[in-house]
């Protein structure tokens, strides 16, 4: 065999027990299979897109977006996520450069933003339906609901997923296992910035002044 070779051992039935000696995990796989996942989640949040953009003006004599969002404050949490894109950039060249503390400063810095980013949109939504504007008001809110809450169920998991390699990096260092994990997480946390831009403008700024 090439790089993996196979060792036979007795066992205490006389048959022979086959393992591999080599436990290299290629990497391109991974960031191939990653890749893949990436694609399926852009279906999901183009057809979410597409669902608000045929039932956005749907209000059922209701509040419309102009009523309801309060651009100032979107603006702010839009800049949360975009810091925390910035700062995760920071932790990935510190991770080229072998600084294991600098790095996970960096990776801290970034949950931060992310957590504000997810707290802003948790007092928004809790103040739409306090106002009487939950999902079930009118087709325009429960599609509003789904895109905006399917993205921020992703940003919770970016942040347990972020707090494990944490976790991991502070117990093994930046050895080659957490780096290629650490791009994995770059690729979905800057994807996640890319698809909320695409959530402040064709629902938040064309709702509003649309």
């Amino acid at each position: 065999m090439s790089q993996t070779q196979a060792q036979t051992h007795g066992t205490d039935n006389g048959k022979p027990q086959f393992y591999v000696t080599d436990e290299h995990h290629p990497e391109g796989s991974t960031m191939l299979g990653f890749w893949l996942y990436l694609m399926s989640d852009c279906l999901i949040f183009a057809v979410l897109f597409a669902t608000h953009g045929v039932l956005g003006r749907n209000y059922a004599a209701g509040p419309s977006p102009a009523d309801l969002f309060d651009l100032p404050l979107v603006a702010v949490n839009t800049a949360m996520l975009l810091f925390s894109s910035i700062t995760y950039g920071f932790a990935m060249l510190q991770m080229e450069r072998g600084a294991k503390a600098e790095t996970l400063f960096w990776l801290g810095v970034t949950g931060v933003f992310g957590a504000a980013f997810l707290g802003l949109e948790l007092y928004e939504f809790n103040h739409l339906i306090h106002e009487g504007a939950g999902p079930t008001r009118s087709a325009f809110l429960s599609s509003f609901f789904t895109l905006v809450g399917t993205h921020g169920l992703h940003v919770t998991f970016g942040i347990i997923w972020l707090i494990t390699l944490m976790v991991q990096v502070g117990k093994h260092g930046l050895i080659p296992e957490n780096k290629r994990r650490l791009m994995c997480l770059s690729m979905f946390w800057h994807f996640l910035d890319v698809v909320w831009i695409g959530v402040f403008s064709f629902v938040y700024l064309m709702g509003v002044l649309g």
